[in-house]
């Protein structure tokens, strides 16, 4: 922890009166704790805050309370802005283009680019979750049972339910302290990660059904025939890259979900130790972690694929 650093984000969140904090495009779990349990924390210490997600909130987080407050667009004046689990700032959306530079970046991804004025980035932690339950209470701001639920969210679905390789014994003791708010941990996890809606299960059998394995890495495809079909109103592959990730007898797990504007997203999950996914990622702009990354290019679907694929297995020498 940079002492130094984290005094002189507490002095520039003390002095700010209006704050606008936003997180990535097509939400996680992370993304959406990380904003809602600094952005409700702030609330509470009289800051007039404005929590935007560009692509809303997805139904199945809809349940936290203080969803509500999130908004697609920030309006009026500020003083403040903050990012939060952002590895780069185009990720904000293209209706933040021309906002200015952040005075706050933070984050957890080892891609990340320090676009901020101030750039907090604690790659060694599970979650950018994990970082505001590790510095709110240094900067002055509570932890109440909402912050706490909205952190726990953000750690229990970027470590996948403590089951990825880089879960540590600090989040497992930070996971602690937010349940002795009076968090329901098995409520959480179970909203999280295992419950899924009739649609979502849909969407997942096009996506299993679309199954193919070369040279040790095995990728999914979702189309946007399939999202209209299974009445999906996501964009993303409603965490189907999770289910491809427990598939035996594989050192990657890919998933590529078509966009309506001409873009697709690609997911990777490494499944072996000692592979790096997060380098393709970002050879394609993109970013993330040594286990888990993605990136978002324009073109279509079949010669994405090919592309990327192709680089998938060039780089990881498959």
């Amino acid at each position: 922890m940079d002492s130094q650093l984290s005094g002189e984000i507490k002095n520039r969140l003390s002095a700010a009166k209006e704050i606008v904090i936003v997180s990535h495009v097509r939400p996680d779990g992370d993304a959406i704790g990380s904003l809602l349990g600094l952005g409700l924390a702030l609330r509470d210490a009289g800051k007039s805050v404005q929590m935007v997600l560009v692509d809303g909130v997805p139904a199945s987080f809809k349940y936290l309370e203080g969803s509500q407050f999130i908004v697609k667009e920030p309006q009026g004046n500020h003083d403040t802005f903050i990012t939060v689990d952002c590895a780069d700032f185009k990720r904000t959306g293209k209706i933040f283009e021309n906002f200015g530079q952040p005075d706050i970046n933070i984050d957890h991804h080892k891609t990340n680019e320090k676009f901020g004025k101030l750039n907090l980035i604690e790659a060694d932690e599970v979650a950018t979750a994990a970082i505001l339950t590790t510095h709110l209470p240094a900067w002055g701001l509570k932890i109440t049972k909402p912050v706490a639920a909205a952190l726990l969210t953000g750690i229990i679905t970027d470590t996948l339910g403590f089951r990825t390789s880089n879960t540590t014994p600090d989040a497992l003791r930070q996971a602690a302290t937010l349940m002795e708010s009076g968090v329901d941990m098995p409520e959480i996890y179970m909203r999280a990660l295992v419950n899924k809606s009739f649609p979502a299960a849909r969407y997942w059998g096009a996506g299993l059904s679309s199954l193919q394995s070369r040279n040790g890495v095995v990728w999914g495809t979702l189309t946007l025939e399939d999202r209209k079909s299974a009445g999906y109103g996501g964009n993303d592959d409603a965490d189907l890259i999770n289910m491809i990730s427990a598939i035996d007898g594989n050192k990657v797990g890919m998933v590529f979900v078509e966009q309506s504007d001409n873009h697709v997203k690609i997911s990777w999950r490494a499944l072996e130790s000692g592979l790096d996914v997060s380098q393709i990622a970002k050879h394609f702009k993109g970013g993330g972690h040594a286990a888990a990354a993605g990136a978002d290019i324009e073109g279509s679907l079949q010669n994405i694929q090919q592309e990327v694929l192709a680089k998938t297995f060039e780089m990881l020498n498959l």
